[in-house]
Order: structure tokens, then C-alpha cells, then sequence
């Protein structure tokens, strides 16, 4: 088995082009955002298993080290057919902007394998993450490069991962990623933490407006960990979680659907939102799931893969705020499209920072071997978010930017200061 070829990624593309358009605005020097642009590493590997059958098969993976300037290199580790090297790059590149827009002394890695997880065994997942780590060992360190789970990988995979590594260096290294399981260093609220940073971003644009979230329909696209936790956390502030979708189609309900109830019913075997009882199902067919965004809305939450919102979703989109949970969800035209209508969009590398915020405090447990209580580790994820939004709207109304322009300017801002105070060698 091979991975298929992929079209060019558009948001590699995209991103890059955001760059570019920071850069001027900064008035960057000739070069400069060139080289900001351009990734540190990229390494291709292959990775051959043996099946559970004994046959063998062989799947591609990638790790990105885009800027490491500012600090070790941090990103997940997506397991997904679509994985390709411009949409890991184009990851990468976005990790290194959020983790510059909220001053974490980290820079910005991904890193993925073209395969379908959900069609092998955990013992074929389990070699497949082993052999992935033995090909990109030189790379990882906690001073180095440190993963984290992404679409398709979890707590067990970074344990895996952890292992693997430790083994190479011949003694436990739990700060060799995040997200891992607490019985190995992982940290308390590190699996609400990048769904609680969506709501506080849907909280504070909300605020900046002079509104609240309470009572406010929202439409969240994906009920995996993050799209479950912004029902969750957005539904105990008061909001209406209105409608729901994922691979399985469209769920809805103008009283608001009863999340808890689906949170039962999706940790209890219903295999979509869905088959679980809960609410009307308005479409069935994961390409249906778009429909989420016509239901009448306040706040609409993309919460499941990049462009899942283009022309046609925009059009038909009903909400006022978009908060963007997954990674790249909108599409240049449907962002410059919704621009024009007055929507307001909290880009992805603010408003799913809550995750990565939350790694870097793991990591600086790890670091002093201590673990923190719950209720610290979530209170310094949302002063953390708190104390970034002032600052980007701030800098967004004190120069007439959006929300994404502005943080696309403060991100590339700190990564070129850091820049040009370390300098070019030679």
C-alpha cells in the first residue's frame, strides 16, 4: 500500500500569501519575509509495517520544522488519508504564528502520516507510530521538537510516541510531547483546553461588541475533542448549542440540543451525532455536514478540517461570528466574501490557541517535575487568551485590520524581531 498523490494544498498557499501581506504591512526589509516564510525543515519519510495478517504495507509520513527561532519547534501529529507535505508545511507555518501571537517562547512544527486510522488495529497503529518516530528520532527532543495530538492521533498515540522516544535515549523523557496520558506527565485540562479557548474567543468578540454569549445560537461543525468541549463549556455559559454535525450528517434544534445527553451518547457507542437520539437530523453524509452553517445562528464554530467552509458555505452561512476551531477552516474566497458581508471571523491561530497554550504548560511541568491542579492549569489557559485579545483588538481597531490581518501582522512581527536580534550566521 502506498499514499496517493495529492492536489497542492490551497492553504499553503493562503498562508503564505497572509505572510507576504504582514509583511508588507510591517514594511519588512527585502528578504526578510522570505525567509520567515520559508520552512526550516521538511523531512519525507516512509514507513513500512506488517499487518496483523502478516502482509506488509507502506504508508508516507512528514514532519515540518517551519521557525525555530523563537524556541523548541511545537505541533501535533495528524494521522488522515488528505495528509500531504504542503498541508503539513502550511500547519507548521501556523503553529509558528500562533505561537508567536501568544508569546509562547516555542516555534512551530507539524507533522502527519497519509493514513486512514480508523481502518487498522491498535496494534497496526501502534507500529505505524513506532516506526514513524524511529524515522524522525533525530529531530524530536524537549529542546528540540515536541508533538502533540492532532486530527486522527490522541492521548494513547503520544504515549506511544514517548516510549519510542525514551527507548532511543535509554531512560523516561515525558517532556518529549504533550497530550499524553497522566499517568505519564500529561497535564490536567489539557483535553478541555482547546475547546475552552474557542468559547473564551467567542466570549470576548462578544464582549468587544457589547453583547454576551448567553443566549447565543451556535452551530459547531465536528464532535470530536474540541467541538465537544465548545458544547459543552459554550452550553454551561448559557449559549444554545442549536446545531451539531460530523461525519454522520446534521442534527438540530431550536431550543438548543441537550449536549450532555449527546456527550453520553456519543462516549457510549453512537458512532455520529447523528445515531444519537438527540435533536432532529436535518442531512445524513459527512458531505452533508456543511449544511450546519445555514441553520439560523449567532456563532458558528468550524471545529473539524481545514476548508470546510468555501463559496457556497459562505453564501448560505447565517451567523454573525465565526470562531474558527479547527485549522484553516475558511477558504480565501469565502473569507474575503464574508469580510464583505460584515461577518466577523477570530482566526484559527488565536482562537484554537487554548491547546498549544495548555502544551506549553505541560511542558513547563514536565520540565520541573511537579503537575498542577486542574482549576490553575484552566485559569492560566484563559488569562492567557484574555490577556492576547486585548491586544489583538486593540492593534485590529487602532489600524482598521480584521481580526485575521492583525494577528497574522503581530504573529509575523515577532517572529521577525526575533530574527533580526539573533541575526544571520554567517
Amino acid at each position: 500500500m502506498t499514499t496517493h498523490d495529492h492536489a497542492p494544498d490551497k492553504s499553503l498557499e493562503s498562508i503564505e500569501y497572509r505572510m507576504r501581506e504582514a509583511g508588507r504591512w510591517l514594511k519588512l526589509e527585502d528578504g526578510v519575509i522570505e525567509t520567515l516564510i520559508a520552512p526550516r525543515r521538511v523531512l519525507e519519510v516512509s514507513i513500512p509495517i506488517r499487518r496483523d495478517d502478516g502482509t506488509r504495507v507502506r504508508f508516507t509520513g512528514w514532519r515540518v520544522q517551519h521557525n525555530i527561532t523563537r524556541g523548541p519547534a511545537k505541533g501535533g501529529i495528524r494521522y488522515h488519508p488528505s495528509v500531504n507535505r504542503d498541508e503539513t508545511v502550511s500547519l507548521a507555518v501556523a503553529m509558528s504564528l500562533k505561537t508567536a501571537l501568544m508569546n509562547l517562547p516555542l516555534g512551530g512544527a507539524k507533522g502527519g502520516v497519509a493514513v486512514d486510522p480508523k481502518l487498522l488495529s491498535e496494534h497496526e497503529l501502534e507500529r505505524v507510530t513506532r516506526r514513524y518516530v524511529s524515522e524522525i528520532f533525530a529531530f524530536l527532543g524537549p529542546d528540540k521538537d515536541v508533538p502533540a495530538p492532532d486530527v486522527g492521533t490522541n492521548a494513547q498515540v503520544m504515549a506511544w510516541v514517548m516510549d519510542q522516544y525514551s527507548i532511543g535515549i535509554g531512560h523516561a523523557v515525558p517532556g518529549v510531547v504533550t497530550g499524553k496520558p497522566l499517568a505519564l506527565g500529561g497535564s490536567l485540562g489539557r483535553d478541555s483546553a482547546t475547546g475552552r479557548g474557542v468559547v473564551e474567543a467567542a466570549s470576548l468578540v462578544c464582549q468587544a461588541n457589547g453583547t454576551s454569549l448567553e443566549g447565543k445560537r451556535i452551530v459547531i461543525q465536528g464532535f470530536g475533542n474540541v467541538g465537544m468541549w465548545a458544547a459543552r463549556l459554550a452550553a454551561g455559559w448559557g449559549a444554545k448549542i442549536v446545531g451539531v454535525s460530523d461525519v454522520g450528517g446534521v442534527i438540530a434544534s431550536e431550543k438548543g440540543l441537550d449536549v450532555q445527553a449527546l456527550v453520553r451518547a456519543t462516549q457510549s457507542g453512537a458512532t455520529s451525532v447523528v445515531d444519537a437520539g438527540i435533536g432532529e437530523v436535518v442531512a445524513r453524509g459527512v458531505q452533508n455536514s456543511t449544511k450546519v452553517f445555514s441553520l439560523p445562528s449567532d456563532i458558528a464554530m468550524p471545529c473539524a478540517l481545514g476548508g470546510a467552509i468555501d463559496k457556497d458555505e459562505a453564501t448560505a452561512l447565517a451567523a454573525k461570528y465565526i470562531i474558527e476551531g479547527a485549522n484553516g477552516p475558511l477558504t480565501p474566497a469565502a473569507d474575503e466574501l464574508l469580510n464583505d458581508r460584515g461577518v466577523i471571523v477570530v482566526p484559527d491561530i488565536y482562537a484554537n490557541a487554548g491547546g498549544v497554550t495548555c502544551s506549553y504548560l505541560e511542558q513547563c511541568q514536565n520540565y520541573a517535575h511537579l503537575q498542577w491542579d486542574e482549576d490553575e492549569v484552566n485559569a492560566s489557559v484563559v488569562n492567557t487568551m484574555r490577556a492576547v485579545f486585548k491586544r489583538l483588538h486593540t492593534f485590529s481597531q487602532e489600524n482598521g485590520l480584521t481580526y485575521r490581518a492583525a494577528a497574522s501582522v503581530l504573529g509575523v512581527k515577532a517572529l521577525a524581531d526575533a530574527h533580526q536580534l539573533r541575526g544571520l550566521h554567517p
